[in-house]
């Protein structure tokens, strides 16, 4: 556990780098990530790029601070997601908002979105046309945002973003560099947590990785 925190702080520290690179002292215009997702979302309109927008109900865009240091991306909605409109709000997302509490935050002090923001029917695995259609809105809101820790939830959406076919039992438990400003943690996905809830102890241990590397407060042990 040392070796990983020394390697933890080393990556924050070349993040930190990374981001004053990209961001110096003096800008000319301050960024506004409110207003770039909105572009972001204008530009998907009502999509109907794919097939999925026939079976649809409504676009799940994403929702939370445009200005999120920590962004959780999944593969898809589902049937509430589907009907509501919003990320992560059926079963499985409240796990998700249990977890964020735990961490410290809500909701609306992070950001949370899916690689495709159309349902597939049946919750079916999405298909390779369907990624290469959806994900560069996803890369849109990544660079709109600009958050210093990603957590993929889930197989999906971890082997998608780290374009590997690497288990996510293999690929959790430490950080993945993403860009040159963000690194990547993998976790299981809640949705598989309420099948396996043994799984939870490690994904709280991921959780902890991402708040040692954004410096946020480790909760009292009790």
């Amino acid at each position: 556990m040392t070796d990983l925190y020394n390697d933890l702080n080393q990556l924050k520290a070349h993040l930190e780098r990374q981001r004053e690179l990209k961001n110096p002292g003096v800008q000319i215009e301050k960024r506004n990530p409110e207003k770039l997702l909105a572009a972001v979302s204008l530009e998907m309109g009502d999509c109907q790029r794919c097939n999925l927008h026939t079976t649809r109900t409504h676009l799940v865009f994403g929702k939370g601070n445009p200005d999120a240091d920590l962004m959780f991306v999944g593969e898809a909605p589902g049937a509430d997601e589907d009907i509501q409109g919003e990320p992560f709000v059926g079963r499985a997302g409240q796990l998700l908002g249990k977890i964020i509490a735990a961490m410290g935050k809500t909701r609306d002090q992070v950001y949370i979105a899916n690689i495709l923001k159309c349902r597939p029917p049946e919750n079916r695995n999405p298909n390779p046309d369907e990624i290469a259609i959806c994900s560069p809105f996803l890369m849109q809101q990544i660079e709109a945002i600009q958050p210093k820790v990603i957590c993929a939830l889930g197989t999906f959406a971890a082997q998608t973003m780290l374009k590997t076919d690497t288990t996510i039992g293999r690929l959790r438990g430490r950080p993945h560099p993403f860009n040159e400003t963000c690194a990547l943690i993998p976790t299981y996905h809640p949705a598989y947590l309420l099948r396996s809830p043994s799984k939870k102890k490690e994904v709280w241990e991921d959780m902890q990785v991402i708040m040692k590397l954004l410096s946020w407060p480790l909760p009292a042990k009790t």
